[in-house]
């Protein structure tokens, strides 16, 4: 793959990531309890220092790193907004929410590891990423299927 189409995949988990940073940043202002609260900052910290790291491949590469979130993350924030509105900072709900952003980040990343033509040292960078995306996935995957039980 050249160097264009790998920072076009890099850029587009950027964009991706940075609107899970702003997901995560808003849920933690609309949830009730104090443990979501806290790892709800957490992860919102942790994933601006994934797109961070993506942001610094982009430049090895040469290429002009992404440093915004895209028009679906304000969709997805005003739908937390509204969902806010409905059930009054219902957790349940919000983790439904986020976790619907994290089935969705976490197929990007897929899709992106995916990618047979990158680099090593591009794919080895996703997939450092990655783990951070993948863990974030697992724990708030876990909290909705607790509260189904």
């Amino acid at each position: 793959m050249d160097d264009g189409s790998e920072i076009s995949v890099l850029n587009g988990l950027i964009k991706t990531t940075l609107d899970s940073v702003k997901g995560f940043e808003d849920a933690a202002g609309h949830t009730e309890g104090a443990r979501f609260t806290s790892f709800f900052h957490d992860m919102a910290s942790q994933r601006r220092q994934v797109a961070s790291r993506l942001q610094e491949q982009v430049r090895r590469l040469g290429g002009n790193p992404e440093d915004d979130s895209s028009f679906a993350a304000a969709a997805h924030r005003t739908f937390l907004d509204l969902k806010h509105a409905i059930t009054g900072q219902d957790d349940k709900a919000i983790i439904q929410e986020v976790e619907r952003g994290e089935d969705y980040l976490k197929s990007r990343f897929d899709a992106a590891l995916k990618e047979a033509s990158l680099s090593p040292e591009v794919k080895a960078v996703v997939l450092e990423a990655y783990g951070s995306v993948r863990e974030g996935h697992d724990t708030v995957s876990g909290w909705k299927h607790g509260f189904a039980s």
